[in-house]
């Protein structure tokens, strides 16, 4: 099992990515944080793997809450003893807006989940694992919207600044061992698009184009969560700072 062994926390576990993350984790022997706002679902899914090989502990909490992602790793260290790596997955989408349309409600909104979220959560885990001294892991599901015309000016801000931080923090904290990688997600078949609500019509004329030019369909989430699992093995030991596309090759068109 390739995370024998290891403690990690998931945010955003309770559907989509994050909960194929945590399955697959716990499976390959991890003992996984699960961290979402939907306690209910959390709760199932530790009762779906708990035959598994890791235990899940189910913790409920808003990422955009710096004392509920702080919380959740204290956690994680309280009841497994340490934490070796940490998957910054809760995200959300804007409205698809051009830059003219752009609303300040939106703004806080995309920010708060996709940039000072994964920011307090980083934050933290940093100083547990320069505490620990023994390294580190942090994995940030970044988008090909960072880099792409794949929705509207605030998300691809959103995950651009994500992009930022990974890369700052990998140059940072190279010679303490503690690595940082991010996966530039394409299409997946996830809820993110009900946090959208309704879209800016201008804006999504523009995109809804080139989302169709690249021909590629909506993929199962599990992918993204086995590119998660080779970041955080000792099988990309000496991997830091990368900004890994999972897309089926969408960049490309």
């Amino acid at each position: 099992m390739k995370l024998s062994g290891k403690t990690c926390l998931v945010t955003g576990s309770s559907a989509g990515m994050g909960r194929e993350i945590v399955r697959l984790f716990v499976k390959e022997g991890a003992n996984v944080v699960a961290f979402a706002r939907r306690k209910e679902r959390l709760e199932e899914l530790a009762e779906e793997l708990k035959n598994e090989a890791g235990k899940v502990l189910p913790y409920a909490g808003d990422v955009s809450r710096k004392e509920d992602i702080e919380g959740a790793i204290d956690a994680a260290v309280a009841t497994f003893g340490k934490l070796d790596v940490l998957v910054n997955n809760a995200g959300v989408m804007d409205d698809m807006a051009p830059m003219a349309a752009v609303s300040d409600e939106k703004y806080e909104k995309v920010f708060s989940v996709n940039v000072y979220g994964p920011m307090a959560a980083m934050r933290k885990a940093c100083q547990v694992f320069l505490a620990q001294g023994n390294g580190g892991n942090i994995i940030n599901i970044s988008s090909v919207g960072s880099k792409h015309q794949a929705a509207g000016a605030i998300y691809g801000a959103s995950k651009a600044a994500l992009n930022a931080m990974t890369k700052n923090t990998a140059y940072m904290y190279e010679k303490e061992n503690i690595r940082c990688n991010a996966i530039l997600a394409g299409g997946f078949a996830t809820e993110i698009g009900t946090s959208m609500g309704m879209p800016n019509m201008e804006g999504y004329g523009k995109v809804k184009p080139v989302i169709e030019l690249s021909k590629v369909p909506a993929a199962d989430p599990v992918e993204i969560a086995k590119a998660c699992l080779f970041l955080a093995s000792d099988d990309s030991g000496f991997i830091s700072g990368v900004e890994l596309p999972v897309d089926g090759g969408w960049m490309s068109f």
